[in-house]
């Protein structure tokens, strides 16, 4: 089943600025926080030091700013990447709120990232950091929609073949009769939320679906 929504709907389940989770799944593993700690500390010290030898130049202010902005970059960085996100979903002219069923689902092993390393002969190895994602594939009375993918989790082994879920569908039609993305999810009977990024502000959309799930139609 898909329930269009209004505009003013899709503004209160999907934030322009980001949220505090939307944040926290930005910053990334802790190689990705090194990298942006590596950028904020390097960047910042260099153009510190340039700004003290324009103390008496026009462009002190100018440098003076932008080595603020490095510092801070481990805070605003995560912030943007949230905001460019959220902007993915939100430039689509349709959405709806999809509740149906999981028709199959599966695991896939995922290279996260790779190093060279040597061996103790001294050989140069490629080390592969491999992850098991989870997919699954939902579809209602209509038929097939799509994919959800996300890293799979202790809690996510409980998740079987026709339990109920709800998420946002989005398309350039106002018919829905071709499916451009999909947000994160949620499961009511096992109260799990899966997905890759969290799209949504949880506690809205909970509601939302608790309504949908209490109308007379799916009791």
């Amino acid at each position: 089943m898909l329930i269009p929504l209004r505009p003013a709907d899709l503004d209160k389940l999907i934030p322009a600025v980001a949220t505090g989770n939307q944040f926290r799944s930005a910053l990334g593993n802790p190689r990705k926080i090194l990298q942006r700690v590596l950028i904020s500390s390097i960047g910042g010290v260099i153009t510190l030091l340039i700004s003290q030898n324009q103390v008496a130049s026009r462009f002190y202010s100018i440098w003076l700013i932008i080595g603020v902005a490095f510092l801070l970059y481990i805070l605003w960085g995560p912030i943007v990447e949230a905001g460019r996100r959220n902007s993915e979903l939100r430039k689509y002219s349709c959405s709806a709120l999809f509740y149906g069923q999981i028709t199959n689902l599966f695991t896939r092993e995922r290279v996260e990232d790779s190093h060279e390393q040597a061996n103790e002969r001294g050989e140069l190895e490629l080390i592969e950091n491999r992850r098991t994602w989870m997919i699954l594939e939902l579809e209602d009375e209509d038929g097939y929609l799509g994919q959800i993918r996300f890293p799979m989790e202790k809690k996510h082994q409980i998740i079987r073949p026709g339990t109920k879920v709800c998420c946002l569908a989005f398309s350039e039609r106002n018919d829905f009769n071709r499916i451009s993305a999909l947000s994160d999810a949620w499961i009511p009977k096992q109260r799990i939320w899966i997905g890759e990024y969290p799209f949504l502000l949880r506690p809205a959309f909970e509601e939302i679906c608790q309504r949908l799930l209490s109308s007379p139609r799916e009791k």
